[in-house]
């Protein structure tokens, strides 16, 4: 499509082979995209004319289908782009402009309780002492408790360039701390944390944190499993409250190593339900995902072999997280959730470069071993627990893990950890409408296949 004929890949300095092209033209192939591929092409606007967008861009942020989930929520809410460059750089290694710390909103509207989530280890956030529950107070100088200027504390949250600074304000156990100001770095995440073995009186509980399905958390995973292995543990509690998802095939592998290959063999993880087109000629046997027994190096996974495992999740577990807690349950593997209602996006697709901007249209919809895969609402939890800002990640004592730990053998949620139980909570505090990370990357609630086939 239309370039510059200097511009080069920054992966690998090579020419894009795309061709120059009109402006039309690149809007024709936009909606030519989407008329082919889009999953639920029937259902966009008919009405709507190339000629009133001033960009390839605006024309497909328009194209997508207007109907509503079964509790009025619109039914496509990842309809995106995005840089290619910066893409690939988030999606393969995790890296993007940040302090190294997430942001959490407990109430959303003033008076605005905003808190960190967790830190990233090394990162500038954690290098000045900053951890989870510290209450944002002020950002350069605007209170965001009160000030009606968003646009500044937006600015601040959410750095752009490497080396951009911004003063904030905290408070630590309901003390005010001295300002501290922090200048965005390049972070590369770290998707697996805080893996330990607790005893318990009934046994050995594995916990992992674990926050993003990208290329590194791979092996990330299998040291983590392996060591509960060595640890002998018998049973697991998943952290992923905060996981948006990614690439489908570490969820696979995720879910294997849960099970036993004696479970999974021959069992399909998920299988992609694309449109009536068949839009890349795709045999059944090629949309089929069945649950995977090596890495990508080829090496045996370790495997727990358990009957069950406890998720914690929340508004924020989404897409390919999504997709861990359906294949297990897609093979009777027992998944107890625990925390809020997950975020409902049993879809995917496979991004599309074109110009140097990624197109994301949902192409296919999820399904598991029992043919299920509408959830468009989310996961309703097993038991609804607040999330504790009070306590560390993987604190025994943090309320949604302690409820994971009570519960273990059977026992019923402890009612002193039901949102809907706890006096003085904020509406966003509720299981229906619990805190969430705020300003995440629409390419952490993703479901990507590794490979884009090319429609004929």
């Amino acid at each position: 499509m239309r370039r510059a004929a200097r511009r080069r890949q920054p992966r690998n300095g090579a020419a894009y082979p795309d061709k120059p092209g009109t402006l039309t033209d690149e809007k024709r192939w936009v909606r030519g995209w989407i008329d082919e591929t889009y999953l639920w092409y029937g259902e966009v606007p008919t009405t709507l004319k190339a000629a009133d967008y001033a960009t390839p861009v605006a024309y497909f942020s328009v194209l997508k289908s207007p109907a509503l989930t079964a509790s009025g929520r619109a039914k496509d809410r990842f309809h995106y782009v995005y840089d290619t460059e910066r893409y690939r750089q988030l999606s393969e290694n995790g890296v993007a402009p940040g302090y190294g710390m997430e942001f959490a909103f407990v109430r959303n509207s003033r008076p605005r309780d905003l808190r960190i989530a967790f830190t990233e280890p090394g990162s500038p956030a954690a290098t000045a002492g900053i951890a989870r529950g510290a209450k944002v107070l002020e950002i350069d100088g605007v209170n965001v408790v009160s000030s009606t200027n968003t646009t500044a504390i937006n600015r601040g949250i959410s750095p752009t360039t490497i080396g951009e600074s911004h003063t904030f304000v905290f408070e630590v156990g309901g003390v005010r701390q001295a300002p501290v100001t922090l200048e965005a770095a390049s972070i590369t995440r770290t998707p697996v944390q805080n893996v330990k073995s607790i005893d318990t009186g009934s046994g050995r509980v594995g916990y992992l944190l674990f926050n993003d399905h990208i290329t590194t958390s791979e092996s990330q995973l299998v040291n983590a499993f392996n060591q509960f292995r060595q640890d002998g543990v018998q049973d697991l509690v998943l952290d992923m409250r905060y996981n948006g998802g990614g690439q489908l095939n570490i969820a696979n592998r995720l879910a294997s190593m849960v099970s036993s290959s004696a479970t999974t063999s021959g069992k399909v993880f998920e299988r992609l339900a694309f449109n009536d087109k068949n839009p890349f000629h795709l045999t059944l046997a090629q949309t089929i995902y069945t649950f995977l027994g090596t890495s990508r190096t080829g090496a045996t996974l370790p495997r727990l072999g358990l009957p069950q495992v406890t998720v914690l999740v929340g508004p924020d577990t989404c897409s390919a997280s999504e997709a861990v807690v359906n294949g297990l349950r897609g093979i009777d593997v027992k998944v107890n959730l625990v925390g809020g209602t997950t975020c409902g996006k049993p879809y995917g697709f496979s991004p599309q470069d074109n110009c140097g901007t990624s197109y994301f249209a949902i192409q296919f919809q999820g399904v598991n071993n029992k043919n299920f895969g509408d959830y468009g609402d989310g996961f309703a939890p097993d038991c609804a627990v607040a999330d504790d800002f009070d306590h560390p990640l993987g604190d025994p004592a943090e309320a949604r893990l302690a409820a994971a730990l009570a519960m273990r053998n059977g026992g019923a949620c402890p009612v002193s950890a039901s949102a809907k139980t706890q006096p003085g909570l904020e509406k966003s505090e509720t299981a229906d409408e619990q805190p969430y990370l705020l300003h995440r990357s629409p390419l952490r609630e993703m479901r990507l296949v590794e490979a884009a086939p090319s429609p004929g």
